[in-house]
């Protein structure tokens, strides 16, 4: 849902010819409408909220499950890289919409979308057409590889890869320009075991986008395809110092200290990578990063490099010991996973379950391996052909893919069945295959939030005494909670399972250890906070089992373009580089990419 930035890098066919009088056209940005965690005509599923992690991750954690909503990034980038009047509505409802378009005069309408949300754009464009039959609807996100979506839906332009130059050239503007980042809060609303998470500020990380597209190309891969396949990507920020200039603006006016890298691969781009190491370290920069990486990119960085460059978040694949995907050939996921553990590296490992060589004989040991990983957190994820992927094509060519006469698009996300006829396994299985991963996980190793405590407090133990201050300062923040709220959490878990003797006996041995570590603070939040936030974690339990659903709220921002809506909040960015970030770099071969940022990655 997040693998990309989520708006349309094309050249557009024609560009927007503007007013007779030479006023500047008038955009509206807008994510597809909600309700999303229900089941209606418009397509949204109760099973595909519009919560990565309840989503996919921590689906069948009840109580404990992370509850969080992540705003549409793409959006928020476009907005702030035009000069034209902006306008973003951000998870409206139907009839937020309707208003919006009875109220306010648009030139150009955009939506984003991914695939499984056909009909709500359809929807949409229906609307437009309604309101505002003069506007013209341009339409990106994972969507966009959808190959015939024009002839499906009355919209004027599909557009793929990277939204703001396709804009700037739509809009007649300087398209290459320097890029202005947004300030953007990685999550809201956060919510876990019944209690709503703080959102003071600096205690969320911002979100920074340094690249967009994968590399590497696998073959399921939409981001890779969206941005035109296998070694091709998009730099906003070509070296460590344009990334370092951001961070700290950044850090200055959200008041944080951690970053959310939204990039596929962040340390593939190896010399960035280590040049903003140099310059944390220059500048004493004890920051915490979260990042996506494959496994041989993480063995191709020394421990000291990961922890100097404050990585304490990783989201890896883990597709199996037998997997077709080279960039986990030759290396031991377990090993790896224990190892960045142990240095307070927490990680969100992903499996994809209904690989080809799936079938009802070994699909146990499948899941039975990712779960003997032990990862703070562990997505699972179905096989998809997403259209515009090779996969895709592959299964088309081989007559395998199913008619859409024979399901709904709406249900193609990748937690319920399949859109192709997989050569072992049917929909009833991998259905419930699905629950049973997110099961056996949870069951086995507890609470994903509960993990993570155990791999602060490693990681704590480990660098406490650490002789560099920088390195020591950043453990000590993110372990302050570790002998107050999240003794409290361990408390409550071991309450809660009492009657699993293997779980119970799990939290108490942590929670043992948080008392010997931090003594009688955290001995006191593990009793009595325990106790306080099990009843919370029973109510929480109670509502959900009654129906209860979460839904992000609508955000409504403007650029500084926009004179005539006091209505909408200001959108906020950070000053531009002096030289332009947009080029596309696009790569054949390992070999014409420097050496040093392809060190043991193939694929």
């Amino acid at each position: 849902m997040i693998s990309a930035l989520d708006m349309p890098a094309e050249t557009p066919s024609v560009t927007y010819s503007g007013h007779p009088d030479g006023s500047q056209p008038r955009i509206l940005l807008s994510s597809v409408f909600g309700p999303y965690a229900v089941d209606d005509q418009y397509g949204s599923r109760a099973m595909n909220p519009m919560e990565l992690y309840h989503n996919q991750v921590t689906r069948t954690q009840g109580p404990f499950s992370l509850r969080m909503f992540h705003r549409s990034w793409g959006l928020m980038l476009i907005q702030a890289n035009i000069e034209a009047p902006c306008t973003v509505l951000d998870f409206p409802t139907r009839d937020r919409i309707i208003d919006e378009l009875q109220r306010h005069e648009y030139d150009v309408v955009g939506i984003t979308s991914i695939v499984p949300n056909q009909a709500k754009v359809a929807e949409m464009s229906r609307l437009i057409r309604q309101y505002q039959p003069a506007a013209k609807i341009v339409v990106g996100g994972h969507i966009a590889n959808v190959p015939d979506l024009q002839q499906r839906i009355d919209i004027d332009h599909v557009v793929k890869g990277e939204g703001v130059r396709w804009m700037r050239r739509f809009l007649g503007e300087d398209a290459d320009r320097p890029i202005r980042h947004p300030l953007i809060i990685s999550g809201y609303g956060a919510r876990n075991a019944g209690v709503t998470l703080s959102d003071k500020l600096g205690d969320i990380a911002a979100t920074v986008i340094p690249s967009v597209g994968c590399p590497l190309g696998c073959n399921f891969c939409s981001t890779s395809a969206m941005f035109g396949g296998k070694g091709k990507f998009v730099d906003f920020y070509h070296t460590g110092d344009e990334l370092f200039e951001r961070m700290v603006e950044m850090e200055q006016r959200m008041k944080v200290r951690s970053f959310f890298m939204m990039d596929e691969n962040f340390l593939l781009h190896r010399r960035r990578a280590l040049r903003l190491l140099e310059l944390m370290e220059e500048h004493d920069k004890a920051w915490s990063l979260y990042v996506f990486s494959s496994a041989n990119v993480l063995r191709s960085y020394t421990i000291e490099q990961l922890v100097g460059l404050g990585i304490s978040w990783v989201w890896m694949g883990i597709e199996g010991e037998n997997s077709q995907y080279t960039k986990l050939h030759g290396i031991d996921t377990l090993d790896l996973v224990r190892e960045l553990q142990s240095h307070g590296i927490r990680v969100l490992g992903s499996t994809i379950i209904g690989l080809e060589d799936h079938t009802p004989e070994n699909i146990d040991q499948v899941i039975d391996r990712a779960v003997q990983h032990d990862t703070d957190f562990h997505q699972f994820m179905l096989y998809t052909p997403i259209p515009g992927t090779p996969l895709h094509r592959e299964l088309t060519q081989q007559g395998r893919m199913k008619d859409e006469r024979d399901f709904d698009p709406a249900d193609i996300h990748g937690q319920a069945i399949l859109s192709y006829r997989h050569a072992n396994l049917t929909d009833d299985q991998v259905s419930e295959l699905m629950v049973r991963a997110f099961d056996e996980d949870f069951q086995q190793n507890g609470p994903s939030t509960v993990r993570i405590v155990q791999t602060t407090l490693a990681g704590w133990q480990r660098y406490k005494d650490h002789p560099d201050p920088r390195i020591r300062s950043r453990y000590a923040w993110e372990a302050h909670e570790l002998s107050n709220s999240l003794a409290a959490l361990v408390g409550a878990s071991r309450g809660y399972f009492r009657h699993q003797p293997a779980l119970r006996a799990k939290m108490s041995s942590l929670l043992d250890a948080l008392c010997r570590e931090f003594g009688w603070k955290a001995r006191v939040y593990g009793e009595l906070g325990g106790r306080w936030l099990l009843r919370q974690i029973r109510k929480e339990q109670a509502k959900l089992e009654a129906g209860w659903t979460y839904e992000p709220p609508t955000f409504y921002e403007r650029n500084a373009a926009v004179q005539n809506n006091p209505d909408a909040r200001l959108c906020q960015y950070t000053t531009p580089c002096d030289h332009d970030q947009t080029e596309s770099a696009t790569i054949a071969s390992p070999s014409q990419r420097p050496a040093s940022d392809w060190a043991q990655v193939r694929a």
